[in-house]
Formats: C-alpha cells, sequence, structure tokens
C-alpha cells in the first residue's frame, strides 16, 4: 500500500529481503536516465540483521570498541534526543561534517540531502539571497513579501519570514537538520513541506577561537574568525565575524559588469548567562550587509512572435520587422532584431538595464530555560528582526527595453514561542504558544516597453510603480505528548491551533510613457507625467486564516540497534494577497475592473510516513523512510498577462522514499551516501480563466527530480607523527526537474546533473592548524539551477541561472 503510486514493486527474496524495484523516471526530453532502467535497492537484508538480540552477536560483548559513526543530537521533537531514537525522517549534519563534504552554504545542502532541492536565486525577485527551498516536492517558488515559503528556516530557534535572506553562508554554524515532511504540530508557520534548522555555536566555557582564510577562483577572498570569551564562572561570550569577495561568472558584454558575485559580510554576538544549574539564558545578536551586481541570469530563448518583442525590433529597425503581429521578429543575425541573437551562452549577458543585489539584516534575540523541578521545564524563545533588500534586474537580458523590474523591501517581525516541558518518565511532551506580528513595505517598479512602435533600444517605456503594505499577525498553541508503554513500544500524538489574519493595502500608479533610466524613489502622490494614472485602494484588506492540524506516530525498537516507526502528519499555509502592480483590480471570472485585490487560499498537506533507523556494529548506519502526501490547493504561479500571480492548483499527491547509510569501519575510513525518490501526480486540477501560461493537470509540481543522491568518501593518513592527511570526494545525482508550475522545457534542467567536488587537507591536530585544497564542480558540469520564463506573454523572454563552473580554493585555518 505504501508503494501505490510510486512505480514502485516489491518482493521478498529467498533470504527474507525485500526487494524495491523501480522503472521510470520523469517524462521529460533529453533526460539521460533511460525510461526503461531498471535499478534494484535492497535494504532489508541489513535492516534484517539488526532485529537479532544483542547477544546473538559473537563479535559483541563487554570489550566491544565505541562506536566508530557519531552519535548526533536532534531537536526534531524540541528536545534534545538521539537522531537513533526520533521517528522522523531527519538528515542531521555537524560542523566537521559539513567541512568534510564542502558544504558551504545553505544552497549546498541537496548535495547531500535527499528529497531537497535549495538554491539562493528566487527568479522574481533578482536578489542573490532569495531563498527557493523545497523538501519532498513541497514549497514556493516567489520569494516576494505577499508569499510564505513551504519550507521553515529557523536560526536557533528563531523562524526568518522572508525567503530573501533564507540563503546564507556557514561561518559559525554549529550544526545543521533538515526534517522532511510537514512539521506544523511543533514548528508552525509555513513547515508544509518541512524544515531546516541551523544552529549557531554556543559561547565555550575556555579562551579559545578560530580563524580561517581562503583564496581561489575568481579571486576569492574569503577569511572568518570567532572567538570565545569566558567572562566569568556564570557568564561566557562568542563574537564571530566574516566576509567574502568574488568576481562573478557570468559577463555583460555591455558594459562588463561580472554578475554573480560576492560581496558579503556579517557579525554574530552570543553571550550565556547561568547563574544557577536550574537556569540559563542566551542572547544573541546578528547583521548581515550584502552588495553585489545582481543575479546571474542569461537570455535562455525568446517568443518573436510576441508583441513585445516585435515592438522593439521595429523600432530598432529590424530588417523584416513588421508591427502589428502576428510576423514574427525574423530570424537573422542581427543586433537591431530580439530574437535568438542574444543567446550569447551560459555564461554571457547581452542586457543593459541597472542591475544589483542588496540585503541588509539583523536581529536580537533570547533564550530562557528555566529547569523548575525534575518534571518541568520552561522555555521562553523572543525575537525581533528587520530586512531590507533590493533586486534589480533585467528580465529580457537583451538591450532592448521589454522588461525590466526594480524591488525593494522592508520588513519586521517579532515572535514570541513559550514552552512548557514535561518529563514524567514514560510520559513526556511540550505545551506552547507561539506569536508572531510582521509588516512588509514593498516598492515595486516596472518598466516595459509600450505595446506598439516606434521605440527604439534604449529608449521610453511603460513605467508601473506600486507601493504595498503587508502585514501578518499569527497566534498558535499546540502541544505533543510521548507515552513509552513498554520499554520498546511507544506512542506519539500533537496538536496545534493556529489563527492568523493576513493584510494588504496598495497605490498603484501607471505612469505612462517614462525614459528608461527613471526608476524614481518616492511613489507620487499625484498624476503629473504623460499618459499617467493613479489608483490608491481605499481600505486595507484583511483575510482570515485557521486550522486545527495534528500528528501521531508509533515506534517500536527491536533492540538497540534497531527501531521502527509509522506517522501521520498534517501540514498547513494560510493563504493571502497578490501583490504585483495591476494584479489587484481585475475579477477573474468576468475580466471586470473590481478594485479588488486578487487573494489565495491556504494550503494543507496529509502525509503518512513509514521507516527505521538502524546501527550495525558501531560501523555502519542506515536510516531510511517511505511516504505518501495528499497536497490540497497547491498554490503556484500562474501568469494573468505578463503578470506572475499566485493561485490555488488543486490536489496532488506525492510519494517516494529517502535512505541514507554511513560506513566508518574504523575512525580514518568514512563512507556516506543517500538516495532519495519522489513521484507526484494531479488528482484534482483547478483551471484559472484568463490565464496565458499552460498549467495543467499532466504537470510536474516545480523541483520535483524523480531521483537524487550521493555518495562520498574520505580516508585518513598519517604519514608523519601528529600530521594528518585526508583525501576526500564527494559525488552528488539529480535526475531532470522544472523550475516553474508551467514546466517550460526552455528553462529546465532537463538532463541528469552530476556534480564532483574533491578536497585534500593537511592538519596538524595538536598544533591547530589546517591547509585544505579542494576542486569543486570538478568535472565542470553544466547546469541551470534556476529559471523564469514568460514566453505565452507579451513580454516573451525566458532567463536561466547556471552553476559556476570548475573553481579552485586553497583555505588555511588555526584553532587556539
Amino acid at each position: 500500500m505504501l508503494l501505490a503510486g510510486t512505480g514502485l514493486r516489491g518482493s521478498v527474496s529467498e533470504r527474507g529481503a525485500i526487494i524495491v524495484s523501480f522503472g521510470k523516471d520523469k517524462n521529460q526530453e533529453s533526460d539521460t536516465v533511460s525510461k526503461k532502467s531498471s535499478f534494484l535497492f535492497t535494504v532489508s537484508a541489513l535492516a534484517a540483521s539488526a532485529f537479532l538480540p544483542q547477544g546473538a552477536s559473537a563479535q559483541e560483548g563487554e570489550g566491544t570498541a565505541a562506536s566508530n559513526v557519531d552519535t548526533i543530537t536532534v531537536t526534531a521533537r524540541r528536545r534534545e534526543e538521539n537522531l537513533q531514537d526520533t521517528p522522523v525522517s531527519i538528515s542531521a549534519f555537524s560542523e566537521e561534517s559539513l567541512e568534510r563534504q564542502q558544504i558551504e552554504g545553505t544552497e549546498d545542502l541537496d548535495m547531500i540531502t535527499p528529497n531537497l532541492q535549495f538554491t539562493s536565486y528566487g527568479p522574481l525577485t533578482g536578489n542573490n539571497s532569495a531563498a527557493q527551498v523545497f523538501i519532498r516536492g513541497i514549497g514556493q517558488t516567489d520569494a516576494t513579501s505577499a508569499v510564505d515559503p513551504g519550507v521553515g528556516i529557523y536560526m536557533d530557534d528563531v523562524y526568518l519570514g522572508r525567503a530573501v535572506g533564507g540563503a546564507m553562508e556557514f561561518r559559525d554554524i554549529a550544526n545543521v537538520q533538515v526534517l522532511r515532511g510537514p512539521q506544523g504540530t511543533l514548528f508552525g508557520r509555513n513547515t508544509i513541506g518541512g524544515a531546516v534548522l541551523l544552529t549557531t555555536k554556543d559561547p565555550g566555557d575556555e579562551f579559545g577561537g578560530e580563524l580561517k582564510a581562503r583564496t581561489g577562483t575568481d579571486d576569492l577572498i574569503q577569511v572568518f574568525g570567532g572567538l570565545d570569551l569566558p567572562l566569568s564562572d556564570t557568564l561566557a561570550a562568542r563574537v564571530s565575524g566574516g566576509l567574502k569577495k568574488r568576481d562573478g561568472y557570468v559577463t555583460r558584454v555591455f558594459d562588463g559588469l561580472d554578475l554573480g558575485d560576492d560581496n558579503t559580510y556579517n557579525l554574530n554576538a552570543k553571550v550565556r548567562w547561568e547563574p544557577t544549574d536550574a537556569f540559563s539564558f542566551v542572547l544573541k545578536a546578528d547583521y548581515a550587509h550584502e552588495d553585489e551586481n545582481g543575479s546571474p541570469f542569461v537570455f535562455t530563448d525568446i517568443n518573436e512572435a510576441q508583441v513585445f518583442p516585435i515592438a522593439v525590433s521595429v523600432g530598432a529597425g529590424c530588417p523584416g520587422a513588421v508591427f502589428p503581429p502576428p510576423l514574427p521578429v525574423p530570424n537573422i543575425d542581427d543586433p537591431r532584431c530580439a530574437n535568438d541573437f542574444y543567446n550569447l551562452g551560459e555564461f554571457t549577458n547581452g542586457g543593459n538595464a541597472p542591475v544589483t543585489s542588496t540585503l541588509e539584516s539583523w536581529g536580537v534575540s533570547g533564550n530562557a530555560t528555566w529547569e523548575v523541578s525534575d518534571i518541568l521545564t520552561l522555555k521562553s524563545i523572543s525575537s525581533y528582526r528587520r530586512l531590507e533588500w533590493k533586486g534589480l534586474r533585467d528580465a529580457d537580458n537583451t538591450p532592448f527595453n521589454i522588461l525590466t523590474t526594480n524591488l525593494e523591501s522592508e520588513s519586521k517581525q517579532f515572535s514570541q514561542e513559550v514552552q512548557a516541558l514535561v518529563d514524567l518518565d514514560a510520559v513526556s511532551g511540550v505545551i506552547g504558544g507561539y506569536y508572531f506580528d510582521e509588516n512588509t513595505d514593498d516598492f515595486t517598479r516596472v518598466l516595459f516597453s509600450p505595446p506598439a512602435p516606434p521605440i527604439l533600444a534604449g529608449a521610453p517605456g511603460l513605467l508601473d510603480v506600486q507601493l504595498v503594505d503587508l502585514g501578518t499577525k499569527s497566534f498558535a498553541f499546540f502541544t505533543e505528548w510521548n507515552w513509552d508503554i513498554t520499554e520498546q513500544l511507544g506512542v506519539s500524538g500533537g496538536i496545534r491551533y493556529t489563527d492568523e489574519e493576513k493584510s494588504m493595502q496598495a497605490t498603484i500608479y501607471n505612469a505612462g510613457i517614462e525614459p528608461i533610466d527613471f526608476m524614481p524613489t518616492t511613489l507620487p502622490t499625484t498624476v503629473t507625467m504623460n499618459g499617467g494614472s493613479l489608483f490608491i485602494f481605499p481600505d486595507e484588506y484583511t483575510e482570515d486564516f485557521s486550522s486545527v492540524i495534528g500528528s501521531a506516530s508509533l515506534q517500536y525498537r527491536w533492540n538497540d540497534n534497531f527501531l521502527t516507526y509509522f506517522s501521520w502528519s498534517q501540514g498547513f499555509k494560510s493563504g493571502g494577497f497578490n501583490e504585483r502592480y495591476n494584479a489587484a483590480t481585475v475579477d477573474l471570472s468576468t475580466g471586470i475592473v473590481n478594485n479588488q485585490p486578487i487573494s489565495f487560499d491556504e494550503e494543507t498537506a496529509n502525509t503518512y510516513e513509514i521507516g527505521f533507523k538502524s546501527d550495525f556494529g558501531g560501523v555502519f548506519r542506515l536510516n531510511a523512510s517511505g511516504f505518501r502526501t495528499k497536497y490540497d490547493d497547491i498554490q503556484l504561479i500562474y501568469r494573468l498577462g505578463i503578470v506572475p500571480l499566485l493561485f490555488n492548483a488543486g490536489t496532488a499527491t506525492i510519494s517516494g522514499f529517502e535512505a541514507e547509510f554511513t560506513y566508518a569501519p574504523n575512525r580514518d575510513f568514512i563512507v556516506d551516501g543517500s538516495v532519495g525518490h519522489l513521484r507526484d501526480e494531479f488528482k484534482d486540477f483547478i483551471a484559472v480563466p484568463l490565464t496565458t501560461a499552460t498549467v495543467g493537470p499532466d504537470n510536474s509540481l516545480p523541483f520535483t527530480p524523480s531521483w537524487s543522491g550521493h555518495i562520498g568518501a574520505a580516508y585518513t593518513l598519517r604519514p608523519m607523527d601528529g600530521i594528518e592527511l585526508t583525501p576526500r570526494v564527494n559525488l552528488a545525482i539529480t535526475t531532470s526537474q522544472f523550475f516553474d508550475a508551467a514546466n517550460t522545457v526552455e528553462v529546465a534542467q532537463n538532463d541528469t546533473v552530476t556534480v564532483l567536488n574533491t578536497s585534500v587537507k593537511l592538519a596538524a591536530p595538536e598544533q591547530g592548524w589546517a591547509l585544505t585544497v579542494g576542486l569543486q564542480n570538478a568535472t565542470d558540469e553544466l547546469y541551470p539551477v534556476a529559471g523564469n520564463a514568460s514566453l505565452s506573454t507579451s513580454t516573451g523572454y525566458a532567463e536561466n541561472i547556471y552553476a559556476r563552473p570548475r573553481n579552485w580554493f586553497v583555505e588555511l585555518s588555526y584553532d587556539f
């Protein structure tokens, strides 16, 4: 039953091993994975041995050596516990593990985490830190402020409300946990697909620190420093900071600007106060700054039959171009023609409009823990955060003024969470409340060509400006309880009530024809420009959303080495308003302007999961899970004219599995790997009137590759006393996937991608220094990481971002 709809078939071998066979990849062009191939994935032969009692192994006993596979502590159930005791599908990584596998930031996590897709480029924002995160096919492609993420990102137990700012470097990270499946009961807001938990380093009890410096391809300069400061017996602090500068890898021929560059720095401070053994308080402050040239978009395709490409071509004097349509722009090599002439390759951009990507964020938080008694612990998590960002983008990536966007946003959020943790030995649980308040001001300017010539390249265009005030208030109460019925059998159950209010107030200014470099810094209060119009929504519009969701699990520990579990969980993400210009004025059923914003409803998910966690003799660990999700009222991007809007698309089912293993026969040799499989299918599709992009029941969900996985190995040699030499190799594979709901092939990842990273580390652990030389994307694999298309609308453009080509680095570190 669990494998129904996944394309998998199960059978049992003569030896009692469960054989799972699978075949077809996604039905997508140019996929290098054969649609008729069949693979065998056998895990039960190993798992069955874990059922043996402890005394059944002749090699076990009082003299058994310590485990070579590290014990990992996780907080998926809001308390610290061993990963192998937690009935949740989790990938957890320590600082050492992240460093060993060359995971430098959030966008690298999908190279070692099955069924996770993470990119830092939200195409519709033009910002380099706009996280697009998908777990098991659930996430969100739109990173603008009116849309909530589908995967929650938490930093030190604090939810980060905006997708922009959710992509970051790992500069002072102690561990990372990726929780798959809905986490709504305990983590609440926008964890319908899962959650990514980031934990920074705590202050040390002794004076010490670390320094790192790195150089490499594209004039890379990266430095980091952290310092532990014990101030007294009860007070300790940690301060850290880092910067990264690197040239971009996409060149704009118009002005030589390099896109995709890095220019960031950050500062962190953490103070821990422990006046008694029963009470602790951690105060944290962080600051991040980015000022970069712009996202590394390149021209992918253009629809020469659309109005805007024809208009600008006629205006520029393209031979044979005729307005009005339907005759397309002639397909000739002439810079005056808006056609494939500007397909300059994966690392060359033909645009000329202003582009930039900036971000400034800071936050403070206070976490208090009071162990009232042996059975009761109280916790409080308070936080205030501010975020400002800007993204300017030339969407068509040509010298013509087809579409240019400028997005600026300022947001502030406050959150407060309280928890009461109860431990009654066999029964334990948590009761909590959560409050979240966010206000965002978005200022958007869109410049595009008039629908008719004459208009020359770089000449005036139509301007739309909008100012949108967005608000979110969310209250939630939750509880989850665990009962160890016996030493082997346990059950868990939880429930969460959420009440959320979304608000929107907008001012829209249609300015008419203005110069291409006219991007006002303030919104006009009167119409003073040629052909302009001004509309101010007279009211603040609000929508209320509420939900009651639950979770339950049954787990059975066969022995110290083997845990099985079955779980059910629900997820909820509230709806809201579309904020993009002139999207708030049309009744879709009639096409009549009604001065009402276009809203969208909440989406929900129900997931059933079965899994096991196993250890074998301290040298091999294998964890696996299979799941099936019913995903209702899916929030997907459609296009109303040229405007991307969010609508509820109907219901889909997503099913699949993940498996992760670690093999460490000794402390010097380690092999790790993972595999993930996804299969999605629309069951009930809702068509949206007046929209142009093709989103239909046969489409696949975006960022849902059929297969993903990795394998890596590291071996430590000791050529002399006190010296260690560790080569490491990591290979990640992802099959084809779409980047948009319309399944636009022109901007999709149409082939299987294989990425190889290698490194060699020379270290003197007792002296604290280490030298690492690494090669990333060693085979120079060419593949897209993000894409955006408007081929079916009057603008007719398509654009992609490709991964950085092969690059090297040298890093020197010193711990003291």
